[in-house]
């Protein structure tokens, strides 16, 4: 049985959607905010999947998932806004510009610990006040990386990606798969 240590929707929504058999149990390891973006994204990751694994005796049955997306533009972290200001002033950032979506996983299981991370570039379309009115009214732009989600209304504000839309959305799948290809079969 997989436990997921995260409390991402978007990530039960994507292996749902798959037919696996999970349980949720949440992390509240700390997490890093600042450095190079795949190292933070990674060190969550796995500081989430080794709290749980903690938390249930670390027994070598157990199969923890660990996932950290983050939003990267211009050299900086945008992590989940504060408010509705910062929400709208990563959104006029990323507007019309391209910036890129790192998402990484760490499995513990008995084969040990495994981690992967993913990179997917989104390319904003130009947003002019009345779409930003009109997504931050939306309020999904609340507890998410980079104050958008592209599952949700989210998806009118982008132009093009090049990458894993799954990715983008929390969980990057064809990762997942690679070093976890037993995840179809439970």
């Amino acid at each position: 049985m997989l436990i997921l240590a995260s409390r991402s929707p978007q990530r039960r929504t994507i292996l749902e959607r798959l037919g696996v058999s999970f349980e949720v149990v949440v992390s509240d390891a700390p997490e890093l905010a600042s450095g190079d973006p795949i190292e933070v994204a990674s060190e969550n990751a796995l500081r989430k999947a080794r709290a749980v694994h903690q938390a249930r005796g670390g027994g070598s049955g157990l199969v923890v998932l660990g996932a950290d997306t983050i939003v990267v533009f211009d050299g900086r972290v945008f992590g989940k806004p504060a408010d509705e200001d910062d929400a709208r002033r990563m959104l006029g950032a990323l507007s019309g510009r391209s910036h890129l979506v790192v998402g990484a996983m760490a499995l513990i299981s008995g084969d040990g610990e495994h981690r992967v991370s993913a990179t997917t570039q989104v390319r904003f379309r130009t947003i002019d006040a009345r779409m930003l009115d009109w997504y931050i009214a939306t309020g999904e732009w609340r507890e998410r990386a980079g104050a958008y989600a592209i599952q949700g209304a989210g998806t009118a504000l982008v132009r093009e990606l090049d990458g894993e839309y799954e990715n983008v959305v929390g969980l990057p799948l064809a990762k997942l798969l690679d070093i976890y290809p037993q995840l179809l079969g439970s």
